[in-house]
């Protein structure tokens, strides 16, 4: 059995019985012990379960689960995680929106980091709960039930009066003619007061949305001060983007 089809069977098994056992999931999934207490250690480092001794039991996070093996790219998004860590000094101030990269962002920040992180996204509030050093300010409101964001003025509003050292943002599209852009009318609105309530804006892109523009445009490449990619930063591709002021990671 393939450890995506195992793994997504103990979150059943958990959401269900609220805990298991090492042994028993042996049995169940025909592996061994050590192929469980590795599917376990791994799951229990993203959140998805707390392990105790000889299993594990239902944590909190497992209901904002995103299944790696269906989001594209992941490998991709890791990559541009991992880069995005030499940006973070304790004591920041950090906004962090929503999506899948800025998730596996979330995942890869150190667990010592100090800083305070304000987000609308639920998924990476919750991540961040294991960093105890981490202030977290969920800036809520009507929640958009799909994506586990929260929506609105009231947000808007709320980023209006935050002033942050830099904001991370998930990136729908991005051109250097036309800078980023998003599809979704009510996430342009909140992404815009980010880029406003922010003193940098770091962009994390995976190279397919490069060149693509959606109908709403979010700020221009010349307000980009880091675009983060999977790619090299001497890829052709980015080129344009270093001539308008963006530092390459």
């Amino acid at each position: 059995m393939q450890k995506d089809k195992r793994q997504g069977l103990i979150i059943e098994l958990l959401q269900t019985e609220g805990k298991v056992a090492t042994h028993d999931l042996a049995k169940k999934l025909l592996v061994s012990e050590d192929t469980v207490r590795r599917d376990l250690n791994e799951m229990a480092q993203k959140g998805l379960l707390s392990k105790v001794h000889g299993g594990a039991i239902a944590s909190i996070q497992k209901l904002y689960y995103y299944n790696d093996n269906v989001v594209k790219y992941q490998e991709e998004k890791n990559i541009i995680a991992k880069k995005a860590m030499g940006l973070l000094q304790d004591g920041m101030s950090i906004i962090i929106s929503d999506g899948t990269t800025n998730l596996a962002f979330a995942r890869t920040i150190p667990k010592h980091l100090k800083a305070t992180v304000f987000t609308y996204c639920l998924p990476i509030a919750m991540e961040l709960t294991a960093h105890p050093e981490i202030e977290i300010i969920f800036l809520g409101g009507k929640i958009e039930k799909k994506s586990m964001v929260s929506l609105g003025n009231e947000v808007v509003h709320k980023f209006s009066d935050i002033h942050a050292d830099m904001c991370f943002l998930g990136t729908g599209s991005i051109g250097h003619l036309e800078g980023i852009t998003e599809g979704s009318y009510d996430v342009s609105l909140i992404k815009r007061s980010i880029v406003t309530a922010s003193d940098m804006v770091i962009s994390l892109a995976t190279a397919n949305k490069l060149g693509k523009r959606q109908s709403y445009t979010i700020c221009k490449a010349s307000e980009i001060d880091y675009l983060i990619t999977e790619l090299a930063p001497s890829d052709s591709r980015l080129a344009e983007f270093s001539k308008m002021g963006a530092v390459l990671l």
